[in-house]
């Protein structure tokens, strides 16, 4: 049941712990069944958001909505988000995880059946902030909606610190299969009514209705989630975190690890972030506030790009999104190796660095195919990216904090991706398709510089977290 604690020997035959006899040769899920369970609900999600991002700025396009009209809907949706997300980080920490994991998706598939029932505009606009849908993801598809920071607290709660980067990877992987998922469905004539059709919800019904089921199901996968008990100790941390002396501890100072499993889930009495805490939102704002504004300008329009770029369908861009996360899901697994050969903040580093040279690269290529190959290559440099960067604030802030921490870390992100998209919509209309990607390029390489200048002394040369 929810919020007791589970027998240790249970608990560590359940959730994939290496005993000692086993010599470490026996390889288990990170985290075990609940986590094998938030994975699966992250495939179906993820799958979701990837297929109406194929969907919806086609099929808005489609009944005529310009460049700039879909960059005020892209806004009205990512400040939802943001607001929401903000409330899910603050509230999961004191009443629970869990919940946000089962009814956000719900509140998804009630909106994705909402674009299927009506064309009216004030409807949609609702439905699409409420539900977070109709931004354009791309094939990337890493973000599961405004409940991600519950999420993430909770799957960073059933391991211990060495086991998150391998389980935030697979998280990752979960990610590019749920883009892959997405992908395929948009390469259907699902994503693709008859040409000589009206574009009206009557034709596109099926598709939003299988979007609708997926979110749905993501939510049924939440519910046999054993969230961990609440107790009063916080969790011992040995990852890198804000202050001076954090880092690599020494294996005199190296905490006995216990049984992901056997951990509970800590409390705080004050809904207030710590100082340390603090001090490392304040600096991961200072990083995103660049990276969301670099995100808003291409990241919701990457299909409607396409889509008039080179006068592709719905179904030729779902080819390419299959191409590109078939190519990632192995791809992804590589965070974990690089981040203990290179460092977590080094590695994230690079591919930061390696997405902003590549965007301008992209809004130059002059076919299709040059385009798709030049995008593949930069979705698996940007999935390795997100899985270590999550990986590394999770492990820098308290247990009890997380949540919150991941929640106000975003804001900036999700705030300044709020607004970029109407300045997107104006410069595509007004001057260029592809002067949004440079810019966006430019700032991905100062964000880079930030996190580097941030976080870079915290971690060992050459050494992981």
């Amino acid at each position: 049941m929810d919020g007791q604690a589970q027998p240790a020997d249970r608990q560590s035959q359940g959730r994939g712990r290496e005993t000692p006899a086993s010599g470490g040769r026996r390889r288990e899920l990170p985290g075990g069944r609940d986590a094998g369970l938030l994975l699966c609900a992250r495939v179906l999600m993820s799958g979701q958001r990837a297929f109406v991002g194929v969907v919806v700025p086609i099929y808005l396009a489609r009944r005529g909505y310009s460049a700039t009209e879909l960059g005020v809907l892209f806004s009205v949706v990512a400040l939802a988000a943001a607001a929401i997300s903000t409330l899910i980080g603050v509230a999961a920490d004191r009443v629970g995880r869990k919940p946000f994991l089962i009814y956000i998706p719900l509140l998804t598939a009630a909106s994705c059946l909402v674009f299927g029932l009506t064309a009216q505009t004030v409807p949609l606009f609702i439905a699409a902030a409420v539900g977070s849908i109709g931004r354009g993801a791309g094939a990337g598809a890493a973000q599961v909606g405004p409940y991600q920071p519950a999420e993430q607290a909770l799957l960073a709660g059933l391991v211990d610190d060495l086991r998150r980067p391998a389980l935030f990877g697979l998280i990752a992987s979960a990610s590019a299969a749920g883009g892959l998922l997405g992908s395929l469905l948009a390469a259907t004539p699902l994503s693709s009514p008859l040409a000589g059709s009206h574009p009206g919800p009557a034709a596109y019904w099926p598709a939003f209705a299988a979007a609708a089921t997926l979110a749905a199901l993501a939510a049924a996968l939440a519910v046999p989630v054993r969230q961990p008990a609440r107790a009063a100790a916080r969790e011992p941390r040995s990852g890198p975190g804000p202050g001076p002396d954090s880092g690599r501890t020494s294996p005199a100072e190296t905490p006995v690890q216990t049984p992901p499993s056997s951990r509970t889930e800590p409390e705080r009495s004050s809904g207030r972030l710590s100082p340390e805490s603090w001090l490392l939102v304040r600096r991961l704002w200072a990083t995103n506030t660049v990276n969301g504004l670099a995100v808003g300008l291409f990241g919701p329009f990457v299909t409607y790009w396409l889509y008039r770029r080179y006068g592709v369908s719905a179904a030729e861009i779902g080819v390419l999104y299959t191409v590109g996360n078939l190519i990632t899901i192995a791809s992804s697994q590589l965070a974990a190796p690089l981040a203990r050969r290179a460092g977590t903040v080094r590695t994230v580093v690079i591919a930061r660095t390696l997405q902003a040279l590549l965007l301008p690269v992209l809004a130059l290529m002059p076919s299709f195919a040059l385009a798709g190959a030049v995008y593949t290559l930069r979705l698996v440099v940007q999935r390795l990216g997100i899985a270590l960067r999550q990986s590394f604030v999770m492990s820098s802030a308290p247990a009890d904090e997380r949540a919150r921490v991941g929640a106000f870390a975003q804001l900036p992100t999700q705030g300044a991706a709020a607004l970029a998209p109407m300045l997107t919509g104006y410069l595509f209309t007004e001057v260029s398709l592809a002067l949004p990607f440079e810019l966006a390029g430019v700032l991905q390489l100062i964000n880079a510089a930030l996190f580097q200048h941030y976080f870079g002394a915290r971690e060992e040369p050459g050494g992981g977290q």
